[in-house]
């Protein structure tokens, strides 16, 4: 099973949403924000859904600390029920069934504080967001036909650190971010192509990956030029149907940029700069293996409007 970013649509489905958010602030210290959004969505099948949001902010005066929380429910609309005829033979040949597919419905908590130190801004954090109808994605038998599917609920949980500093010598600055993850399924498929299997226990989902790191900076230049670069770690995803996880793997980028006049900007961007290759998965989709990305090089133009 892979994870639901990469799904096909033959067209897009009907959809409505209204959004109503407000904000409050009391003396700078207290921020409260809050928020509904309605949908109602019409496809293979027809949902509604509400989502309520609210959060809160309060700066702790003298030493400037701010403590936030959040929580806030979500839904993401399912893609359409498109296997039909000889297709949906063929899965049936394979002693698997097709379930109209519903809407993913997410909750999700977090909290954290923000704290000044000497320049820097320290913030960490954790969020814990439980869902029904989990999108993910699994191939027909050893075939390469993809197909989307949901699983009964996921829990995804993570402790999260970050780092900025002031302006170094007025000229750059310095960041780093991390993140302790925990991603897992459990339950029935309730969606799209399945087998009937009974439910599982808690299992890890592909792209559990427990420790990632990135740091990285950025230098003004004289001349309205820039350099930045950014490394980033990450302890391995799960290595096929677990509970095993791959290797741990490192890449390097960088970015040289310019600007002309008040609009024009081009930059030089190198992704994996030492070309290092590692395995990403070998799960069962596409051919079963994934690779990182090699190096790449490429010039960005960019113009900015006035509007």
């Amino acid at each position: 099973m892979q994870n639901g970013t990469e799904r096909s649509r033959a067209r897009l489905p009907a959809r409505r949403q209204r959004t109503l958010d407000r904000e409050y602030r009391s003396a700078t210290r207290l921020t409260l924000t809050g928020g509904v959004r309605f949908t109602r969505f019409h496809g293979s099948l027809t949902e509604t859904a509400t989502s309520p949001r609210v959060g809160a902010a309060i700066r702790i005066p003298r030493v400037n600390i701010v403590l936030h929380g959040f929580y806030g429910r979500f839904y993401q609309a399912p893609p359409l029920s498109t296997i039909s005829g000889p297709l949906l033979q063929f899965a049936l040949g394979q002693g698997v069934d097709f379930i109209p597919l519903r809407g993913e419905r997410d909750e999700e908590y977090q909290f954290g504080a923000t704290v000044p130190i000497k320049g820097w801004t320290i913030e960490a954090g954790y969020f814990h967001t439980a869902a029904k109808n989990f999108f993910d994605h699994d191939a027909l038998g050893n075939s390469n036909i993809f197909f989307p599917l949901t699983i009964e609920r996921a829990r995804i949980r993570a402790l999260e650190l970050t780092a900025r500093s002031p302006q170094l010598f007025k000229r750059g600055q310095f960041y780093l971010a991390y993140s302790h993850q925990h991603a897992q399924g459990q339950g029935f498929v309730t969606g799209g192509l399945t087998d009937f299997s009974p439910p599982a226990d808690l299992f890890f989902l592909d792209h559990d990956q427990r420790d990632t790191l990135s740091t990285g900076f950025t230098i003004n230049l004289p001349s309205r030029s820039y350099v930045s670069g950014n490394l980033r770690y990450g302890s391995g995803f799960l290595d096929g149907d677990g509970p095993g996880h791959l290797r741990s793997h490192t890449t390097l980028d960088f970015s040289l940029g310019k600007g002309f006049g008040e609009n024009w900007l081009v930059a030089l961007q190198t992704v994996n700069v030492t070309n290092r290759q590692f395995l990403l998965d070998r799960a069962n989709t596409f051919g079963g293996t994934h690779f990182s990305e090699p190096r790449q090089i490429y010039v960005e133009l960019r113009y900015r409007f006035h509007y």
